[in-house]
């Protein structure tokens, strides 16, 4: 620990110390108690990780100075035990530097997954649906909850365009990095001649946004209302229950349609336009923070390809950290903990070499 460092953590046990003192009294407010449990929560990792650190150097200096003196076979028992004592240390250390690190304040919020079709047509289609699902089976595992806010079918199957919320315990931070365009490689159903085709989508990741977060003026807002569309039949919506929001100062639109109620409709239809607006304020505040995002894996740009989805070769290839695993079809089944937490390492990494330069 640096001596800065050192100070820094200084505080941070002692605050600790102080929040702990504050829960056991019983005297706190419901919701003071709250507050105090949550930052109590944020510091008490960073405070063990301290501690960790603190215990193996100690540790250490005894073994050193075990290797000194004694008998041979002593000596050679700590120069093992040392040995094993900077391997933890170093891991340690490594631990407490990333537990320092500035959270991403949208980190443990839930988010907006918004997919499009790209270049490709009904493929395209097909292949945004393909993403959906693995989304939605990564969810599952994670114990997260899928709500799908609309969608718009291609005739051949699959989305034209989808969003979709999803709510769960550190949702954006471990979808953040899925923002770009997928691209796949595969011969398509409808292709006779065998010949492979090369389609995209584009999948963006958005922090869902409170009230609280972005003021709404309703003066800043137009709202249209109109018929739904639908397959026809007993599904046509014969009342004007769908809903478009336009956001006059920023000319961001949001639909809604999927819900007979129109209520309903403008409150799905106000969720997106909150998470869009959110993010139009993170990117701004972040490209005023000089060039540090491009360093980095999540920079969030929906015009970047970010990944390939190989299918005669059973591969996929994460293109930012230039990652290649051939678990294809697992990846599509959900299993996405292995790039996810690959792409998590590469970032920290990153902003931990920005911290030490």
């Amino acid at each position: 620990m640096t001596r800065i460092s050192a100070d820094r953590i200084a505080a941070i046990e002692a605050r600790r110390d102080e929040l702990q003192a504050m829960m056991a009294t019983g005297d706190l407010p419901s919701d003071r108690f709250v507050a105090v449990s949550k930052e109590y929560a944020e510091l008490e990792p960073v405070a063990a990780a301290a501690g960790e650190v603190r215990r193996l150097r100690a540790e250490g200096k005894s073994l050193a100075a075990m290797t000194q003196d004694g008998d041979d076979e002593l000596r050679q028992m700590a120069a093992e035990e040392l040995h094993e004592n900077r391997a933890a240390l170093e891991a340690a250390e490594h631990a407490l530097a990333l537990s320092l690190l500035p959270r991403d304040a949208a980190d443990a919020r839930p988010a907006m997954l918004e997919i499009r079709a790209g270049t490709g047509g009904d493929e395209a289609a097909l292949f945004a649906g393909d993403l959906l699902r693995m989304y939605q089976r990564y969810a599952d595992k994670r114990g997260w909850r899928v709500e799908l806010m609309s969608a718009s079918a291609s005739e051949a199957g699959g989305f034209k365009e989808v969003i979709a919320s999803v709510e769960g315990t550190g949702v954006f931070a471990r979808l953040k990095f899925e923002s770009g365009v997928h691209r796949v490689q595969r011969v398509p159903v409808t292709e006779s001649g065998g010949r492979i085709h090369t389609s995209a989508a584009t999948v963006a990741v958005l922090p869902e946004a409170q009230e609280v977060d972005i003021d709404i003026a309703e003066s800043d807002l137009r709202i249209d209302v109109f018929r739904s569309s639908g397959a026809g039949g007993q599904h046509v919506n014969t009342t004007d229950s769908a809903v478009r929001i336009t956001h006059l100062p920023s000319g961001i639109v949001v639909s809604q349609q999927d819900e007979k109620s129109q209520h309903k409709n403008k409150a799905k239809a106000m969720k997106v336009l909150r998470a869009r607006l959110f993010e139009a304020e993170r990117e701004r505040a972040a490209s005023e923070r000089a060039g540090a995002r491009k360093s980095m894996v999540g920079s969030g740009d929906r015009s970047e390809r970010i990944r390939t989805y190989n299918f005669p070769q059973g591969r996929v290839t994460d293109h930012r950290i230039n990652l290649t695993l051939h678990r294809l079809p697992e990846i599509l089944e959900g299993e996405l903990d292995e790039l996810v937490g690959a792409l998590i390492a590469e970032d920290e990494a990153a902003r931990l070499a920005m911290v030490d330069g």
